[in-house]
């Protein structure tokens, strides 16, 4: 017992320690693909898929609007104002007069204006007015390391109100390479001198040229230039954000008691509501119009009332503006609606974060861990299945666990690490145990079918040198009059017939869980119950028999043309207790049955000859049978060798099928008989001369008839084996 547990012990160990570092490795690989950057493009997928899924707008969001210059707008220029490309800058003034008659609480143009106009300096004068006359007006400035005129900031344009606390402490440590802008574009005199703000609109994108994240700030000559975004909600604050409270610490910028998580340059991760148009849009040319049809006395399409305290952002769509970007939501979405996004999430106070990298990268362990170490404790094919149904979704559910709650956490590098684990244990489970998986797989596979075989791998122990007493079904069956036509064929006809009709009859038994024990010849040997257990065993092989004899039966005609004669098959079955095993030498052994029960199936199929039947099935096997097959009582036999009689029956259908007439009418014959009513009975069984059964008692009855002092107990007594 001591060894035995020992040995247990060691296996056990053995699993563990292979687990535990093929869990190790498995994570340590994953951490390592996640570092260099390999798993970035799925990763960003899997986010974008998120993304799409958890977006939804917010209460906040109805306090944004947005108009776009779309194609539309162009298309009312262009046909109905003869206005070409670009549009003279004045046009814009009656979008800002519409915005301020409707009481919006910050105006943002995300439009360059960098460039004096093509119509004049009026042109410049007449949009500068309509900035002077906006409260709230936000211009746009491009900030960049190689584009810009400007490496100095511009007499004209006003200093920020706001000051980032902390800024420059922050800048030292971050050792960001996009957030310091050595050049910018400033908007023309006429319009930056007017404007409350600036908004910086120049951003990097991911790798892959999608924005998922936008910055906050960047920094020109010392000085925090806010997005247009950000600004915009300055820009609705008093005096443009000045009294606003703004300090940067690492990992945070503070906007009074709101905490907005940022990366090394400024970046927050946008948390995206939906596709375009998820924020209130409206089209430029029905705002203009809007505006024009107010002044002139008429009735506007858009009543300005739309926009009262509202941020209003205006921007390009038109495709031929240049102004479209890929994001997680769209590949074409407009760039203004990007810094509606970063409006919106300061307005919710709804923020994304990185998930912090050491828990990551604890958690990729400890599900690589466990994964590794279910996979290798996994004995069954089934338990292997269950373990990567279990742990495959693991890191996939804590991604989505973890965005309502404001956290990207990484999908892609705990999948790598479940599969690389998954994987590895599955390949050392082959390495161990697949030799013997194999052993046992090609030793058995002519002999049992695929789940018996699966069974049998899955507790080998079943496989021990020795035997058992266990109770089984046993089938025994032979070709009638084999030897009389054997004679007559050559050798490889002989050949070819047993192994065509021996295949046929072992695929049957095998598809039922049998085990072929053995061909003597022409004869089948099998058995049910062993090496794995089947409480329907009785049930299986008298199906079996059935199907053998149905088998036969299509391929009678076929066989008797190769033959010359006609093939029927005897076959008997019992259930009963016998010793099965392996029995034999160390090296040569196989895997067999020795005892009575065995050896009253053997008597039975030659019973058949008897009574000119093919298919006998004692009482011991028939009850647990029947409830899957139609049959009828045979009699009561006393075979040679036993003197205790047994009654025996006959499988003719299975359940659900028609009865035939001679199955209920030989029962009620076989009653007659048993109560002595000889007279009766023959007048039964007349009626179905060509059944052997029928027959073979009809001529019993008629021999009770002749000698009426003849007794008889009810049973039939065999002199001969069969």
């Amino acid at each position: 017992m001591r060894d035995r547990n020992a040995g247990i012990m060691s296996a056990f160990g053995k699993k563990l320690v292979s687990g535990l570092l093929i869990g190790a490795v498995s994570a340590a690989v994953a951490c390592t693909l996640d570092a260099l950057g390999v798993l970035d493009a799925w990763e960003q997928t899997t986010w974008d898929l998120r993304v799409r899924f958890f977006g939804k707008a917010s209460p906040a969001t109805d306090r944004i609007r947005v108009i776009l210059l779309d194609q539309a707008s162009l298309d009312w220029g262009k046909n109905e104002n003869a206005l070409s490309w670009p549009w003279p800058r004045q046009v814009y003034a009656p979008i800002l007069d519409f915005c301020r008659r409707g009481g919006a609480r910050a105006v943002a143009f995300d439009v360059l204006f960098t460039e004096p106009s093509v119509y004049q300096v009026e042109d410049d004068l007449a949009l500068g007015s309509g900035v002077r006359d906006t409260a709230g007006f936000v211009g746009a400035v491009f900030m960049g390391r190689a584009s810009g005129d400007s490496e100095r900031w511009p007499d004209f344009v006003n200093p920020p109100p706001y000051e980032i606390r902390g800024l420059a402490d922050w800048l030292a440590a971050a050792h960001s390479k996009i957030i310091e802008s050595p050049r910018a574009a400033f908007p023309v005199p006429e319009i930056a001198t007017n404007a409350l703000l600036l908004g910086n609109v120049s951003d990097e994108p991911d790798r892959d040229g999608v924005f998922r994240r936008a910055a906050l700030f960047k920094v020109f000559e010392g000085r925090a230039v806010a997005s247009l975004g950000f600004a915009a909600y300055l820009a609705g604050e008093p005096e443009g954000g000045r009294n606003v409270s703004l300090a940067v610490e690492r990992g945070w910028l503070k906007v009074d008691d709101r905490k907005i998580p940022i990366d090394a340059d400024g970046r927050t991760i946008l948390r995206y509501i939906g596709p375009s148009g998820s924020h209130r849009t409206f089209n430029a040319a029905t705002v203009i119009q809007s505006e024009l049809r107010i002044q002139a006395g008429e009735k506007p399409a858009i009543a300005p009332e739309v926009f009262k305290d509202c941020y209003v952002f205006f921007g390009f769509s038109a495709p031929g503006l240049m102004d479209l970007r890929p994001t997680p939501v769209s590949g074409v979405y407009p760039g203004v609606e990007i810094h509606a996004t970063m409006l919106d999430n300061l307005l919710t106070r709804l923020f994304l974060r990185d998930a912090p990298g050491g828990l990551v990268a604890a958690v990729v362990a400890l599900v690589a861990l466990l994964s590794a170490l279910s996979g290798v404790f996994s004995r069954k094919a089934w338990q292997s299945v269950l373990t990567f149904i279990g742990f495959l979704p693991v890191p996939i559910l804590a991604g989505l666990a973890a965005y309502p709650s404001g956290y990207w956490w990484p999908i892609v590098s705990g999948e790598i690490a479940v599969a690389i684990s998954l994987v590895g244990a599955v390949v050392w489970n082959y390495a161990t145990e697949g030799r013997q998986k194999a052993f046992i797989k090609n030793a058995f596979r002519f002999y049992v079918g695929p789940e018996v075989i699966d069974q049998m791998i899955a507790d080998p122990s079943k496989l021990k040198l020795g035997g058992e007493k266990r109770e089984l079904t046993l089938f025994f069956s032979d070709l009638e009059k084999f030897s009389s036509f054997s004679e007559r064929l050559k050798p490889e006809e002989l050949t070819a017939l047993l192994n065509d009709y021996l295949s046929d009859m072992g695929e049957i038994i095998k598809e039922e869980g049998g085990y072929l024990d053995k061909y003597i010849g022409d004869a089948i040997v099998a058995f049910w119950n062993a090496p794995v257990a089947q409480p329907d065993h009785a049930l299986r092989a008298c199906r079996a028999a059935l199907r053998c004899q149905r088998r036969l039966t299509e391929r009678r005609e076929e066989l008797a043309q190769r033959t010359g004669a006609t093939l029927k098959m005897r076959i008997g079955i019992n259930t009963g207790e016998v010793t099965v095993g392996n029995m034999g030498s160390r090296e040569r052994f196989n895997y067999t049955v020795l005892g009575d029960a065995a050896n009253l199936a053997s008597r039975l199929e030659g019973a058949n000859k008897f009574f000119g039947t093919y298919t006998m099935i004692s009482e011991s096997a028939w009850p647990a049978a029947a409830q899957g097959l139609v049959g009828r009582e045979m009699g009561q036999i006393r075979v040679v060798g036993r003197a205790t009689p047994v009654r025996v029956f006959e499988a003719v259908g299975l359940a659900g099928e028609l009865v035939p007439d001679v199955v209920t009418e030989f029962e009620r014959a076989l009653k007659l008989c048993y109560a002595g009513q000889w007279r009766e009975a023959l007048s039964v069984l007349e009626r179905f001369p060509g059944d052997a059964l029928s027959a073979k008692y009809a001529a019993h009855c008629k021999a009770m008839l002749a000698d009426p002092s003849r007794k008889w107990d009810g049973v039939w007594t065999l002199t001969e084996k069969g």
